[in-house]
């Protein structure tokens, strides 16, 4: 018995990596898609706590993100996003570049020079969450440390218009974009891990087979385990398992965190594109980037200052076919 409980204590304390991952913009009109994952080092038991709905003491600050988070009102994916931070930041611009898995030389390179202020001025920003919001978020984290949870990486792949655009000038459409913006994450997590693991990621639009349009992980040869409108899964030696989940921000607690982290960061992004060609007040610049009234009169006001200002229309609004 006193051996059994030892394998037991030895089996408990393994550890192992798995990842949430999902998008967010994906059927916007202006502004980035944001694919954000998150990676976690887990013990079986923490592997466990993270395939449940979250515990009642999280409900109220992890769940599916379009009930918690919206636009206007991002204050607790920006706590989480503060708290899941290495250090104490200055600034929102601080955060997401250190999310950013591109480097902002990778970032900037497809922006006329004229027109990179509309995407990169961040002056204006500052932060709306309160320090007891991410004192309490930072108190989730422990609860998840002491279950056998750790968050080794938050990470954010930032796909712009005008790559939205090119990608379908070249054939592809923002769903390829958003599956290469999510493989390129878990390559990432892999070289991170330094062994194989566990990659949970929404569903992207209809796809079923994914097989058909696999980019940065064609390269190596997979195995389908599984394929159907509610999941598609595959296992890429040296890699892991990779799983395409429909509803995986409702149902998994890593992607859920990745959604609402996404979702701010996303947030921030569009609020440099507003404040650019509207000033800094609040009002003016609460534009979404979706197909909403108000974002359609944003395009409409701005469409003459952006003339003026030789603003392309691939860099501002994204094309018909790839919203």
């Amino acid at each position: 018995m006193g051996s059994g409980g030892t394998l037991r204590a030895t089996v408990e304390r393994r550890l192992n990596f798995r990842a949430g991952i999902d998008e967010n913009g994906l059927g916007a009109r202006l502004g980035p898609l944001v694919v954000t994952g998150v990676l976690a080092r887990v013990t079986e038991q923490g592997d466990r706590l993270l395939s449940r709905k979250p515990p009642r003491r999280l409900r109220d600050d992890l769940g599916d993100s379009k009930e918690l988070v919206s636009h206007g009102d991002v204050a607790l994916g920006e706590a989480w996003a503060r708290a899941l931070g290495r250090g104490p930041a200055r600034s929102p611009a601080e955060i997401v570049a250190s999310l950013c898995l591109e480097s902002e030389e990778e970032l900037r390179s497809p922006c006329p020079s004229h027109v990179a202020a509309q995407c990169w001025s961040a002056e204006a920003e500052k932060f709306v969450a309160e320090d007891s919001d991410v004192e309490r978020i930072r108190g989730h984290l422990r609860f998840w440390a002491e279950r056998g949870v750790e968050i080794v990486s938050v990470t954010s792949s930032v796909v712009c218009t005008k790559r939205l655009n090119d990608a379908k000038g070249s054939g592809g459409n923002r769903f390829v974009s958003d599956l290469h913006a999510m493989e390129r994450l878990v390559l990432s997590f892999r070289r991170t891990a330094g062994e194989d693991l566990v990659a949970v990621c929404g569903k992207v639009g209809g796809i079923e087979d994914y097989s058909r349009f696999f980019g940065p992980l064609s390269h190596g040869l997979h195995a389908e385990l599984g394929r159907s409108r509610a999941k598609s899964a595959y296992l890429f030696p040296n890699v892991g398992e990779v799983r395409f989940v429909r509803d995986a921000d409702a149902k998994d607690c890593l992607v859920m965190l990745a959604s609402i982290v996404g979702k701010w960061a996303r947030e921030v992004l569009m609020a440099r594109i507003a404040t650019h060609y509207r000033g800094t007040d609040p009002e003016s610049v609460s534009v979404s980037g979706y197909h909403d009234p108000v974002t359609a009169r944003f395009v409409d006001e701005t469409a003459l200052l952006r003339k003026k200002r030789r603003v392309p229309d691939d860099c501002f609004e994204r094309a018909r076919d790839a919203r």
